[in-house]
Parts: C-alpha cells; structure tokens; sequence
C-alpha cells in the first residue's frame, strides 16, 4: 500500500520541483542581468507623479496623480468594456441563435449570414472600421442633429443626458436588497414547484418587488434623480464642443461595437448547438401536452440547452476580455494603453507592469471563469 501511495506521488512531486525550477531558473537570470545593468526591482513607482493626461476616466484623475491612479483608471476602462460587450454579445447571441433555427427562410438566412460575415472578418479590422470608417462620417459638433429629443451623435463621441442623482447610495442598498429577497424568492417558488405543482408567477412578483424597493427608496428614503442636458459651447472661432450631460468617445463606441458583433456570432453558435442539443423526443413531448412553440422554448428546450451552452460560451467571454486590449490600437486608454503603453515607456520598469498587466488580466479571467462555473453547476441536473 506504501508503495502504490509513493507510486502516485513521486510523479507529482517531480513535475512540482521542475516547474519550481524552471521559474527559479528565469528569476535568478533575470536578477542576475537586471544587477548587471544597474536596473532596480520594486513597486515604489506606483507611489510617483504620473504626469501624464488620459482622455477617458470613470473617475476624477489628471496628470497629478499617481501612476497606481493611472493604473486604477485604465482597469475601469476594461471593465467597462468587457461589461458591456457581454452584456451585449449574450443578448444578440441568443437572437440570432435561435433566428438560426427559424423555420422562416428570411429570418434563418439572414441570420447565417451575419454568423459567416462577421466571425470571418479579423476582429481588429473590425475596429479599424467602425473607428475610421463608420463613425469618421458623422458631423461634427456644431452641426449634428438632436437624437430621441436630448442626445447628439458626433464625430467625437455621443453625448446624451447624464443621470444626477441625491442620496445615490440609498438607492444602491435598496438594489441590493431587493435582489437579495428576489433571489430568496425564487428558491421558495422553485421547492413550491417541486414539491406541490404549483408554478408562481415568478418574472411578475420578481419585478414587483424590484420596483417596489426602488419606488420606496425614492418615497422613504429621500433619492431624487434629475438629468443634466449637453449643451453646445464654442471653444474657439472654429471649435465647438459639448458641455453637461454625458459624453461617451467614439472609441469606447467603435471598440464596444466592434467586440460584441464579432463575439456574439460565437455566442449565437453556442446557442444553436445547444438548442439543436436536445432530444427531439422532448419538444415533441412538450408540444403534445399542448405548449405553445414559445412554452416549448422558455420551459422545455432551453432549460436543457443550458448546460450545453454555458461551458464554451464562457470561453468566448473570457477571449472578448482579452481581446479588449486591441483598444489600444485606437487610443482607447484601457489597461494595455495607459498602465503597459505610457507608463512603463515614462518609467521604464518594463518587468513590474509587465507582471501587473498580466496578473490583472489573469484574475478578472478567473473571476468570470469563476463565476461562470457557478451558474454551470447551480443549474446541472442533480441526479439522485
């Protein structure tokens, strides 16, 4: 029995101490050439003056503040892409998916078309286009047209209301409230369903009670929102600009859109093998108990399709973050641009932010891995 247990670990414990010693192998070498050339190794840069401007924040930052700011600002940036371009992505995924599968010729080719026209075209081209192509061709400022009543649409950027809101936090804290007992009442409707039959109207008595918290913070808990208009102002003789409201840079538009078309046609992918995925024998099943074509899909077909889906559909949220860092291609200050472009050319500790580059975008993978694998497991049949 030692023997057989030795057997097992001697193997591991062998390929831990190479691995040990290949990465040993590369710091010693490293430190050894960096001492050589009088490089020092630390962190104690990210304390100095960036003195540097970044065009696009989330937050209050400029040339003054520290290059940890700097890193800070361009980590927001990602984020907001990545975000979006999933939130995006999986909305148009699903549609088109499952438009892929419409017994409708218009909608079924049309919908091909688009999967093979978009996924065939490099994603960084993409970006090219809608950066130097589409969004080049709006006017400028001082003659673009109103949109939706409040909104301009330029060649540089969007501008559209901005909220302003009064005791912002208050109402955060009742969004999360109000998630929490959704969520705890979504498991009692679950076990209602299960162990007596009956099925609660569960999206209507969900949204009632997400509204209702949010209408209370505004009547309880003082929260008032008021919208702040873009107004055009003439910089100089022949420059206009926009001031108030919110103004979104058509950076952030060309790279968002660029992301979430390309991604969503791998998405769309997913969805179609999953749905086809499932069993013949349960849509037919399903419909002769009498559901309705949609019944079959919101209840039977997709519940199913699911677990077909989420596995490489994570994958492709995962590629659409990284591939976020072709912003920098355009001049969208993400993490590659701002923290591994500028700054590591003005302070030139190419292996420190090398290394923070790598290990940030390393954990946001993880986490979203994480999650993903999350909401795998929590909705996997449970055999008994």
């Amino acid at each position: 029995m030692n023997f057989i247990k030795l057997k097992r670990f001697v193997p591991q414990f062998i390929t831990l101490l190479v691995i040990v010693l290949i990465f040993g192998f590369f710091i010693f070498n490293a430190q050894i050439n960096m001492d050589n050339r009088g490089i020092e190794f630390g962190f104690g840069f990210l304390k100095q003056e960036a003195s540097f401007d970044i065009q696009f924040s989330l937050i209050d930052y400029d040339g003054s503040h520290s290059y940890a700011r700097a890193y800070l600002v361009g980590l927001l940036n990602t984020l907001l892409v990545a975000f979006i371009g999933i939130i995006f992505c999986t909305f148009l995924g699903v549609i088109v998916g499952v438009a892929r599968l419409s017994p409708n010729y218009l909608i079924n080719k049309t919908a091909a078309f688009y999967v093979e026209f978009f996924r065939n075209i490099p994603l960084l081209l993409q970006i090219f286009f809608w950066y130097f192509a589409a969004l080049r061709a709006l006017p400028m400022p001082e003659d673009a047209q109103l949109l939706l009543g409040s909104s301009f649409m330029t060649i540089k950027g969007l501008y559209t209301p901005a909220p302003v809101w009064t005791n912002f936090s208050i109402f955060l804290i009742s969004i999360i409230i109000s998630l929490i007992v959704i969520f705890f009442f979504n498991r009692f409707a679950t076990k209602k369903q299960e162990e007596e039959g009956k099925r609660l109207p569960v999206f209507l008595i969900s949204l009632g009670i997400f509204l209702g918290f949010i209408g209370l913070s505004f009547i309880l808990g003082g929260v008032n929102l008021s919208f702040s208009f873009p107004e055009l102002k003439q910089l100089a003789a022949t420059s206009f600009t926009y001031e108030g409201g919110m103004g979104i840079p058509p950076e952030l538009i060309a790279l968002t859109l660029a992301l979430s078309l390309y991604t969503a046609t791998f998405v769309a992918e997913n969805v179609r093998a999953g749905i086809q995925g499932v069993g013949k024998g349960q849509k037919e099943a399903a419909s002769s108990i009498g559901l309705t074509p949609s019944q079959v899909l919101k209840l039977v077909i997709m519940p199913q399709a699911l677990r077909i889906i989420i596995p490489p559909t994570t994958n492709q949220y995962l590629n659409l973050t990284k591939n976020s860092s072709l912003a920098a291609a355009i001049a969208y200050p993400d993490l590659v641009l701002v923290f591994a472009g500028t700054a590591m050319m003005q302070t030139g500790r190419a292996i420190e932010i090398v290394a923070i580059t790598m290990a940030t975008y390393l954990t946001i993978s993880l986490a979203i891995s994480v999650l993903m694998n999350w909401y795998n497991k929590s909705i996997a049949i449970k055999e008994k």
